[in-house]
């Protein structure tokens, strides 16, 4: 018994790539606003420490 199927249209198959494209610019975004946060928090002091 073979499973079933769905396939998208053309319509669809645009849309949910428009919607990945959204989610992933998101994501970079929030993590942009992570690390200037991180780095305005410890401010430049953080490139000064010893390794």
């Amino acid at each position: 018994m073979e499973p079933e199927t769905i396939e998208l249209t053309e319509k669809q198959k645009k849309a949910r790539k428009r919607r990945n494209i959204a989610i992933a610019l998101g994501l970079v975004a929030l993590v942009v606003i992570f690390y200037v946060a991180t780095l305005t928090k410890l401010g430049p002091a953080v490139f000064d420490r010893p390794m």
